[in-house]
């Protein structure tokens, strides 16, 4: 007789369930980020369970009305191979269904991803080193919050694929214990901004966006400053030089690396002012 998995959403109460595992596979998770990711799309996130028994997990969240992004895609070890990963990719493609889908895939697992018509467009690279800044904040930055949201919504808008307001807000959020953030303001318009959270090892800075290099490292000197002498990430898209620059300036070194797939159009993002992606997890 077939077991029977039964699928359901995550919520509150179990998507730290689904932080642990990411932690345990090694992907070092923000302190906050569950209920943070739950804000994206409180329904794009599925659990697979047999008997009660949580057996696989993955995220499928949907953005405005045209685009998707898989993530969290788990099966705890003692389930492998028999079949319930893919029953719970089923069930989030079919979520996702009419949208342009995005993900990050180490490249192993490309051709997987490829058979059901996902394309890599571009490497994502992962620089981690030991933060050394020590320099005194440019006048022009300033922290996150101060009213500030609407401009760094408006501001995010373009480097995404559709809208993601209620995620952005909890994200960049004042309030937050784990993670802090700066803008970059002259004349009063925003130029750049980057957010800075605390992970089970070290810290990642992610978004970083900004008009030019000269601004994304006065932001990257900020957020770093913040947690001198401590392991520090940073997720950048191949296809900015300057931000591999960047992270060579400041003695990061390249660990890991994924590949940015979509099914569907692939969108136009200003990657040459993408000097950090947000997150694997959630694009």
């Amino acid at each position: 007789m077939a077991v029977q998995l039964n699928i359901r959403n995550l919520n509150a109460e179990d998507i730290q369930t689904a932080i642990d595992w990411a932690a345990h596979e090694g992907w070092n998770p923000g302190h906050e980020d569950g209920l943070t990711f739950l804000e994206a799309d409180h329904s794009g996130f599925f659990a697979g369970e047999i008997d009660g028994e949580l057996v696989t997990v993955i995220s499928g969240v949907r953005y405005g009305d045209g685009f998707g992004f898989i993530g969290l895609f788990i099966t705890h070890p003692d389930h492998r191979a028999k079949g319930h990963g893919q029953l719970i990719w089923d069930h989030a493609m079919t979520y996702l269904d009419g949208r342009t889908v995005g993900l990050d895939a180490v490249k192993e697992q490309t051709p997987r991803y490829a058979k059901h018509g996902f394309k890599p467009v571009y490497r994502n690279v992962r620089y981690a080193g030991i933060s050394a800044c020590d320099t005194p904040m440019d006048a022009r930055l300033t922290p996150l919050g101060q009213g500030l949201f609407p401009s760094i919504r408006d501001y995010d808008r373009p480097f995404f694929p559709d809208e993601r307001t209620e995620f952005l807000k909890l994200w960049t959020a004042t309030t937050s214990k784990t993670r802090r953030g700066f803008a970059f303001v002259e004349n009063g318009e925003v130029q750049g901004f980057g957010v800075l959270r605390q992970c089970l090892e070290g810290f990642k800075i992610g978004p970083l966006f900004a008009d030019t290099p000269e601004i994304a490292d006065a932001l990257f000197r900020t957020l770093a400053g913040q947690v001198k002498g401590q392991p520090l990430i940073l997720d950048i898209p191949e296809p900015n030089a300057a931000a591999l620059l960047l992270a060579e300036k400041h003695e990061m070194s390249p660990e890991f690396e994924t590949f940015r797939m979509y099914k569907g159009p692939a969108p136009d993002l200003p990657l040459d002012q993408t000097f950090g992606i947000t997150t694997f997890e959630l694009g």
